[in-house]
């Protein structure tokens, strides 16, 4: 078998092997001082479903007066105190995890792209490697004697 002098040696991008090993980026690795440190404290403790159950447990100190006041009154305490408050816990948790998730999926995205880019480079490296085998063998028969290259 013919081996060229140039015969192709494949590498692989280091994101391929890289990528089981790597963390996805969090929020607390983002240099942000204390104003953004003490922000991001507050949001994980409002977002949180402790916070709504606390929240929850609040608001219920509301309703005895809002059960004797009549409906109105209860429609009120529902519609501004319970929803508004606990809800917001709430919805803050999943919009958490749909950020964590968007984070870790863009990251990935990225490096996916990074290595694609690199196998494509790496494969043209390799066709030209395949076409210089080809170029030094079709030499070579074209310079046997009995082949007519003569």
């Amino acid at each position: 078998m013919y081996h060229s002098p140039m015969e192709f040696e494949h590498v692989l991008h280091p994101h391929i092997v890289e990528r089981r090993k790597q963390q996805p980026p969090k929020t607390t690795d983002a240099a942000v001082g204390f104003n953004g440190r003490l922000a991001l404290l507050i949001t994980k403790l409002v977002g949180s479903m402790w916070c709504a159950y606390i929240f929850a447990a609040w608001d219920l100190l509301s309703l005895p007066g809002a059960l004797h006041s009549g409906i109105q009154a209860i429609v009120s305490w529902v519609a501004q105190t319970f929803l508004q408050l606990v809800l917001l816990s709430i919805i803050m948790v999943g919009q958490n995890i749909q950020a964590e998730t968007a984070d870790r999926r863009s990251e990935q995205t990225y490096n996916d792209a990074e290595a694609i880019l690199h196998e494509c480079l790496e494969l043209q490296r390799h066709l030209q490697a395949q076409d210089g085998a080809i170029n030094d063998m079709l030499t070579k028969l074209q310079a046997a004697p009995g082949t007519g290259g003569q």
